[in-house]
């Protein structure tokens, strides 16, 4: 039982959680903002003490580090209408307008759905025969939505180990996707219109 215990102890203790978002500025992001007209702080803000985009233009931040083998968590809302937004996960290459990388989508309604990004891949995603490979292909999620109405805090915690990406949404199972990249960039996605993020986590 004491063996036991140990080993339970040092596992936990092997665990580490780090703060993505520290509540006061995004001084550990980059930024991509499809219109190079448009600086980058009229797009990501901080407001409040939550993260603030804009949705126009077209764009993402993403982490200055490279995560791999980690649960993330992160909370976002639609302040005032419910439209689009995504997590980028396993971001190869920071393109603008979009990273080669898998999109976890927030788009109301479709929260949890796969998109390949920038050439990207899962083996989940079987085309039709016949039929040119989509500019961005899909892997639906498994359930219906589970998202929460506009103004409520939504939870994504998102599961990655060993390129396997598994996805739950308030609690509710939602998709899994297997990936050749086993490491990348962590992205938050302007598209839409405002969306707010809060209590951004990774567990590794």
């Amino acid at each position: 039982m004491i063996i036991a215990l140990f080993c339970v102890s040092q596992g936990a203790d092997a665990q580490k959680t780090e703060k993505l978002f520290n509540g006061k500025d995004l001084s550990n992001w980059n930024f991509v903002v499809a219109d190079p007209t448009v600086p980058a702080d009229q797009v990501y803000a901080v407001q409040n003490g939550v993260i603030h985009i804009k949705g126009t233009p077209l764009g993402y931040m993403y982490t200055k580090e490279k995560y791999d083998d980690y649960r993330l968590h992160v909370e976002w809302r639609w302040p005032a209408e419910a439209t689009n937004s995504g997590i980028f996960l396993l971001i190869e290459d920071p393109k603008n307008p979009f990273p080669n990388g898998i999109e976890c989508q927030l788009a109301a309604g479709n929260a949890g759905d796969f998109v390949l990004l920038g050439g990207s891949d899962l083996a989940e995603f079987q085309a039709r025969p016949g039929q040119p490979r989509p500019g961005f292909p899909v892997v639906k999620k498994a359930n219906p939505s589970s998202e929460k109405p506009v103004g409520e805090w939504n939870e994504a915690n998102i599961f990655v180990k060993d390129g396997l990406i598994t996805v739950f949404i308030n609690g509710v199972y939602q998709n899994t996707g297997s990936n050749k990249v086993k490491s990348g960039h962590i992205g938050l996605q302007s598209e839409g219109k405002d969306i707010e993020f809060r209590n951004l986590t990774i567990t590794r």
